[in-house]
């Protein structure tokens, strides 16, 4: 008996090329990435995010304490060339939404955000603990 080699390729070639050839567009099914950093008072988020202002963003406290980022950027490009009475539009749109679980240490009524260099940072301050000595005579019985 000798070996055969089948193909599991359900689709034929022709619809392959038709996907492959960059004939239908592709979408950016990427997320931007996330950096989480902590120190003694606070802890620090970064989301990657060239090209966006802060007016691109929405980050807020949901009803369970979560922290919620979105992002959402919307770019309209119009050319009109009016010798040929021509419109070209170009659409680009990006779209993102996260949400962390925020540590039971986090002073969430001192949340801050703010956009710098492409880079959304979100600061988390850490409660204040305040440590209460208690100075009082014990009696002994």
């Amino acid at each position: 008996m000798y070996p055969t080699t089948r193909h599991n390729n359900w689709l034929p070639d022709v619809f392959n090329d038709f996907f492959n050839a960059g004939l239908l567009p592709k979408t950016n099914a990427t997320a931007p990435s996330i950096n989480v950093m902590e120190n003694d008072t606070q802890y620090t988020v970064e989301v990657a995010a060239p090209g966006m202002t802060k007016e691109d963003f929405n980050v807020h406290i949901n009803s369970t304490g979560d922290l919620v980022i979105k992002m959402e950027h919307k770019n309209e490009k119009k050319d009109e060339d009016k010798n040929v009475h021509y419109l070209r539009r170009e659409f680009s749109y990006a779209q993102f939404e996260q949400t962390l679980i925020l540590p039971d240490d986090v002073d969430k009524a001192k949340i801050g955000a703010r956009v710098a260099d492409g880079v959304l940072t979100i600061d988390l301050p850490k409660l204040v603990k305040e440590e209460v000595k208690v100075e009082r005579h014990i009696e002994i019985g």
